[in-house]
C-alpha cells in the first residue's frame, strides 16, 4: 500500500513539473515579416519646393504722374507693345538740376544695361553653338560605342538648357531696350514739363515689352506714382522652373543632370525633371520646430510637358524627390527590418518558424527601402520593426496583419 502511494505521489510531482515547464515555457514572438525583393531601388533627396517662371518682367511708371486705373486682372494675356497702363501728368515741376540729372544718368543707365544684355545674348548664342556642336559629337561617338548613353543624355541637356539661356538672354535685351527708351522719353518729358510745353490732357501710355501674361497687379486704382513705381508685372506662366531648398548636407550629393520626379497634387501624375543648377551659396532658414538649418536652393527644369497639369502656374507648392543613385536590379528589404549591430546592420531572417540573427551590408538607404549587398538572398521572409523580446533562435508567432 506504500509503494502505491509513493507512486502516484511520484506521478503526481512528475505531473505538476511538466505543467510548469509547459506554462513557463518561452513564448514565440508576435511579429510580422517582409519579403526580400530585387528590383529597382533609388536613393533620393526629397522636399518641397515651389515653381517659379523663367523670366518675370516689372513693368514700371517711367516718369512721375497719376496713373488711370488699370483694367487689366492677373491672367490676362498680353501682347508685345500692348498698352497696359496711362499716366497723365501732375502739375509741372520745378526744373531743378538735380532732378535732371538724376533722370540724365539713369538713361545712360539704362543704355549701359542695353549694352550689357546685347553681349550677354551673343555669349548665350555662342554657348549654344557650342552646345549644339558638342552633341553633333556626342551623337557620332554614342553611334559608333565610344559614349554611354548617360553621357549623351547630358548633351542633349545642355542643348537644352543653351536654347533657353539664349531665349531669357533675347528677352532681356528687348526689355532693356524698352527700358532705355522709357528713360530717354521720361528725360525729354520732364525737360518739357520744366518749359512747360506739356499740355495738361497729355497721356504717356505704358506698353509691354514682351509677350505673356499678367502674373500681378501692383497699382489697380487710380493714384500718383513716382518713376520707377511698379505697375505690372508681366511673364509666360507655362516657362516654369522649380526651386526646392535641400539641406546643405544632401546637396553635396546632387549634381546638374539628376534626374527627378514632381508630385504636384493628389490625382495628377508625377512629372519628370532634371536638376539644372545647385547655388553656390547656402542660407539659414528656421524651421518648424524652431532650428536653425543651412539650406541650399536647387533649381529643377521640367522633362515633361505642362500640358498634362491644367492649373499649374507661378508660386505653387510642388514634393521633389531628386534621384541620386539608382541601381536596376538591386536586392532590397523594407528599412524597418533592419537594426544596428556594433557598427554595422543585421536582420532576423525567418527559418523554420524561428529568429536567425543576419549581419548584412547595407551602404544606402531611401525613407522605405534598403539596398543589401551581401547576407540575404531573394524571397527570404525578415522580421519587420522587431522588438525587444526578439533574440537569435526566438520561435515566431507571424501575424502579417492577422487579428
Amino acid at each position: 500500500m506504500k509503494t502505491a502511494n509513493k507512486i502516484a505521489l511520484g506521478l503526481g510531482v512528475a505531473a505538476l513539473a511538466g505543467i510548469a515547464a509547459w506554462a513557463l515555457r518561452p513564448q514565440p514572438v508576435v511579429v510580422e515579416t517582409a519579403q526580400v525583393t530585387k528590383g529597382l531601388f533609388e536613393q533620393t533627396v526629397s522636399d518641397d519646393g515651389k515653381t517659379r517662371v523663367r523670366d518675370r518682367f516689372v513693368i514700371s511708371a517711367p516718369l512721375t504722374g497719376r496713373v488711370e486705373r488699370i483694367r487689366l486682372k492677373a491672367g490676362d494675356p498680353v501682347r508685345e507693345g500692348q498698352v497696359v497702363a496711362v499716366l497723365v501728368p501732375t502739375a509741372p515741376a520745378f526744373l531743378d538740376a538735380r532732378t535732371e540729372r538724376e533722370l540724365d544718368e539713369r538713361v545712360g543707365a539704362a543704355e549701359a544695361q542695353q549694352r550689357r544684355t546685347a553681349a550677354e545674348t551673343q555669349r548665350a548664342e555662342a554657348q549654344l553653338s557650342q552646345a549644339q556642336a558638342d552633341r553633333d559629337r556626342s551623337l557620332k561617338l554614342s553611334k559608333e560605342g565610344f559614349l554611354s548613353p548617360t553621357a549623351r543624355e547630358q548633351a542633349e541637356l545642355a542643348v537644352r538648357v543653351a536654347e533657353k539661356a539664349l531665349e531669357a538672354a533675347k528677352f532681356a535685351e528687348h526689355a532693356s531696350g524698352h527700358d532705355a527708351e522709357q528713360a530717354r522719353a521720361a528725360l525729354s518729358r520732364y525737360r518739357a514739363e520744366g518749359a512747360g510745353r506739356v499740355s495738361r490732357g497729355a497721356r504717356w501710355e505704358v506698353k509691354s515689352p514682351v509677350r505673356g501674361s499678367v502674373l500681378k497687379v501692383v497699382q489697380e486704382s487710380e493714384g500718383a506714382v513716382l518713376v520707377g513705381a511698379p505697375l505690372v508685372e508681366v511673364a509666360d506662366p507655362r516657362t516654369l522652373e522649380v526651386v526646392v531648398d535641400v539641406l546643405s548636407q544632401e546637396s553635396v550629393s546632387i549634381r546638374p543632370g539628376m534626374p527627378a520626379r514632381l508630385e504636384l497634387g493628389a490625382g495628377v501624375p508625377p512629372l519628370a525633371a532634371r536638376v539644372r543648377l545647385v547655388e553656390p551659396a547656402a542660407f539659414t532658414k528656421i524651421s518648424a520646430l524652431g532650428i536653425e538649418e543651412q539650406r541650399v536652393n536647387v533649381v529643377l527644369d521640367f522633362t515633361d510637358p505642362l500640358d498634362a497639369v491644367q492649373t499649374i502656374g507661378d508660386g505653387f507648392r510642388v514634393e521633389a524627390h531628386i534621384v541620386t543613385h539608382r541601381v536596376e536590379d538591386a536586392m532590397k528589404v523594407p528599412v524597418g527590418a533592419l537594426f544596428r549591430d556594433g557598427t554595422g546592420w543585421a536582420v532576423f531572417a525567418v527559418e523554420n518558424g524561428r529568429a536567425v540573427k543576419r549581419s548584412i551590408q547595407s551602404t544606402r538607404r531611401n525613407g522605405v527601402e534598403a539596398l543589401v549587398e551581401d547576407g540575404l538572398k531573394p524571397g527570404e521572409l525578415v522580421v519587420v520593426y522587431p522588438s525587444d523580446a526578439l533574440r537569435d533562435g526566438s520561435r515566431l508567432d507571424i501575424r502579417n496583419g492577422r487579428p
